[in-house]
This record gives structure tokens, sequence and C-alpha cells, in this order.
């Protein structure tokens, strides 16, 4: 960064300075042929109900969603312009994103502890993980936060080596874009802060224009956010902000909470991202060296904010993705006896992944749901939009509809592109889609209604009349059953908005 004053001109002392650091050629031609495997698992996986949704995102653009902040529509957007409509054309940006902060990961691993050998330790810990190996041939919103925090956490990284103000404006960059991409970016900000306030030689800092230009430009980033919001009822803050109304203390979910982080990160990476954090702890206890007391801020603080959160409400398991950047930076400078775990835990890591790979690709075994999650999320889905059309047809309807949003994104997705397809929920109302189409009250219309919903749909507005039941299944093993019925809209019905076709 040019026009960087040096670190004898700026508060916070002079403390070992070291220069950019460098990577191995053998990780890169590692993180390479990951890529290029996961580009081949994403091309070959069916997309699943969320990402079918978060394309019909990327079909009608906006600078906010129901759901969450709009990242992960841009994201599939430019994918799909890149190489068209297809499951790796939604998914493009994830294996890439994951190779670039994989590699900036190892970057930041070098900066905040040198000489340990924590670059190479922390990328293969990272791409180890079951949460890492799903969210790189996925696309959520996870993708594009992981992104950007992983880079937020390499710029502050370099602003512990160099200590020059012009790494804030670029951390502050970067959470902005993390923010746009899920509200828990809000955390680098929160984090960002305690970390000044926490190491007494950074307190300076607090004074001086780049850390407060790095919030305000971070913060201009998500006025669209702010702006839609304002627009719609605040419908978004709204919906995310009620998870906190919902909390009820107690102890139900804490354990869930850590047995699904076990699982997710694999049993032995969990246990070195525990030795890690211990250790970054017991020093920054003692000395307040800044960097332990960033992966702390980063890595520790959040995982506290989702601790306390599962004591009365529960946390999905994706939530804390965000601990691990820093975590396992943490779990790679580890020394003695625990470096020893390293390969074993990355190796345990790889074999679990790659039959997770395999299961989700190939379904070698005919598992049922509940002890398959790539059958509950990826399995069957085009045999059953095919059977579901065939009902369309026998049944003489004019369009397909479902209140699912998932369900309706993927009929979306699957059925002849002469078929429409409507979503019936509220959410739809917030979205720039056709409306209260007159072909949609002029003829009957087939409802696909999941068969674990207790209750018949039913509503102002909605007559209704069975009209049997298709499965969705992947070589022979039920992952779901669907009841039909014969739909007609009348005045009153829930919003109802005619979704895009590939």
């Amino acid at each position: 960064m040019s026009g960087m004053r040096s670190r004898d001109d700026v508060p916070g002392g002079v403390e070992g300075q070291h220069p950019s650091p460098s990577l191995p050629v053998y990780l890169l031609l590692f993180l390479l042929a990951l890529t290029a495997l996961r580009l081949a698992v994403a091309a070959l996986t069916p997309l699943s109900p969320d990402e079918a949704y978060y394309w019909v995102w990327s079909r009608a653009l906006a600078p906010g969603y129901l759901d969450h902040p709009p990242m992960v529509a841009l994201f599939v957007r430019l994918g799909v312009a890149l190489i068209g409509p297809s499951a790796l054309g939604v998914r493009l940006l994830a294996p890439v994103s994951a190779l670039i902060g994989s590699l900036l990961l190892a970057l930041a691993a070098e900066d905040l502890a040198p000489g340990r050998r924590a670059g190479v330790a922390a990328a293969l810990l990272f791409n180890a993980t079951l949460l890492m190996a799903a969210g790189a041939v996925t696309m959520t919103p996870d993708t594009p936060l992981m992104l950007f925090w992983t880079a937020t956490l390499w710029a502050l990284a370099r602003f512990v080596a160099r200590r020059t103000g012009g790494w804030w404006l670029l951390a502050g960059l970067f959470a902005g874009l993390a923010l746009d991409g899920k509200y828990t970016g809000l955390l680098l900000f929160i984090g960002a802060g305690a970390w000044l306030l926490a190491v007494p030689q950074l307190r300076p800092w607090l004074g001086r224009f780049p850390v407060w230009g790095g919030v305000g430009l971070g913060f201009l980033l998500f006025v669209p956010v702010l702006a839609w919001n304002a627009g719609h009822g605040f419908a978004s803050f709204t919906k995310q902000g009620g998870r906190s109304a919902a909390w009820h203390p107690g102890l139900r979910f804490l354990g869930e909470l850590i047995a699904g982080q076990i699982g997710l990160a694999t049993p032995l990476v969990f246990l070195l991202v525990v030795a890690g954090f211990v250790g970054v702890a017991r020093r920054f206890w003692h000395e307040r060296p800044p960097g332990d007391g960033l992966l702390l801020a980063l890595g520790g603080l959040p995982g506290l904010v989702f601790l306390e959160h599962a004591i009365g409400d529960r946390v999905q398991a994706n939530w804390p993705a965000i601990c691990y950047p820093a975590a396992l930076i943490a779990a790679g400078g580890l020394g003695g006896a625990w470096r020893r775990w390293l390969a074993p835990a990355a190796a345990l890591g790889f074999l679990i992944t790659g039959l997770v790979y395999w299961q989700a690709v190939a379904a070698p075994l005919p598992l049922p749901r509940r002890l398959d999650p790539t059958l509950a999320r990826l399995g069957g889905w085009r045999e059953w939009a095919d059977a579901v059309e065939a009902a369309r047809l026998a049944s003489g309807a004019a369009f397909v509809a479902d209140e699912n949003y998932g369900e309706a994104a993927m009929l979306a997705w699957l059925l002849p592109r002469d078929v429409v397809v409507v979503g019936i929920a509220p959410r739809w109302a917030l979205f720039s889609l056709p409306h209260g189409d007159a072909a949609l009250t002029a003829a009957p219309g087939l409802l696909v209604e999941s068969a674990r919903r207790t209750a018949r749909p039913s509503g102002a507005g909605l007559a209704l009349a069975p009209r049997g039941e298709v499965v969705r299944a992947r070589l022979g093993v039920t992952a779901e059953r669907y009841r039909l019925y014969l739909l007609r809209l009348g005045d009153g019905a829930p919003a109802a908005a005619v979704l895009p076709r590939p």
C-alpha cells in the first residue's frame, strides 16, 4: 500500500516488523488440486433447495432480502453469468472462495505466529474440516461471509506485522463486504473494537483516522441493506432479531452445539482448536501480545456469543463457522507434543470429507435419511420434479405451486421451461417478481406439500382437492413424501409470485 507511514511514525510501538510472508509451492499445488476436485463435486451433485432459492434471488437482485443481505445473490449471478445456469454455475465461486480464503488464512497465520510454521498447518486443518468441505462445494450466505471474514483477519494480521494504518482501511472494506453477506459480519466490528481496547499498546489507535475510516467504509457498504430494510418495514432485521427474542434460559441446546462442532470440525481438529485457544488465552492473559488478542477477538469472542445463545435457543451448526479461521491459526501455532497431532488430524479430516463427497456424488451406501444429510438435502430432486410434472399433466393443472420457498425454487429450477411455477408465502411479496397474474386465478394449479406438515393447507383464497402423492427417493431410499392438491387461488389468497426459470 503506497503512501503508508512507517511504524516508527505511528502509535503502538515498534516491535518485530517483518516482511510479507511467503508460502511453500507445495501448499499452493495441493490447494489447486483440491479446488479442481471440489469443482467436480459441485458440478456432479444436484442443487439443494436453499441453493435454488438463492438462485431465485440472483434473478431478482435487490439490496436486501427477508433472510439475509444480498452478497450470496451476487455470487450466484456472477457464477451463472460466467458458465451458464447449471449446478456448477450456481456454485462456481464457492470452490474459488475456499481457495482464496485458504491462502489468506495461511498468510495471516504466518503474520500472527511467525516462526511456528503455522501457515501450512492452519490451511490444511481448515480444509480438512467437514464445515469447509461442505461450504466449498455449495453456495450459501456463509460462502461470501467466510471469504471476507478471513480477508478481514488477514488485513488485521498485516497490521499486527507492519503496524501501518492503511491496513485498517482494507480491513474495513472486507468487513463491510462480510456484513453484506450475513448479519453476523457485525461481530468483526465488535471484535476489532474489543481487541484495541484489550491490548494496551494498541489503544492509541482508537483515536486515529485509519481505524475510524475503516469502520466508516465498512458501514458505508452496508447502507443499501439498511435502505432496503427501511423500505420494507425492517422485515429482515425483525426476522433475524426474532431469534434473540425466542431465548429461553436452560442447557437444552448446549450439548447439541458442542457435539455438532465436534462433528463438523472432525474430532481431532476440534481437539487441536480447543488446545490452541487455551494456549492463546494463557499467553494473552500474561503478556497481552497483539496477535493472540486478535485471535481471541475474532475467534473466541464470537464463540462465546454462540455459547451464550445455546444456553437458551438452538444454534444452527453452520453459525459458528466464523470462529474457525482464527481458531485454526491458534491450532496451527501449537508447539511441543501437540504438533504431532497436526498430520493425523488433517488426514482423518480429509478421509471423512472424502467419504462425504463420495456419498453425495455416488451414494454407495443406502443410508436412511436420518443418517445421511446428503440424501435429505440433495437426493432425488430430478425424479421428484418429473413425477410432479407427470401429475400436473394428468390433472390438467395450468401451473405448479408450493408453500415451501426451497421446494418452490427447486420446481422453478427443474421443471420444463414452459411450466409456470408459483411460490405461495408472505415472503414472496418482498421480491421484485411478477405478482397477481390473472392466469393464476383463471385456471387450477397443482399444489405440492410435504407430508411432514401435519395440517392440510388451508386459508382464505385457497380451494383444494387431493390429487395423490409423490415420493422423493435416491436409489430406492425414501427422502420425503409429498401430497398433491388441485389448487384454485381466489380473493384473499396469500402472496403468490411467479418464479423465474433457467
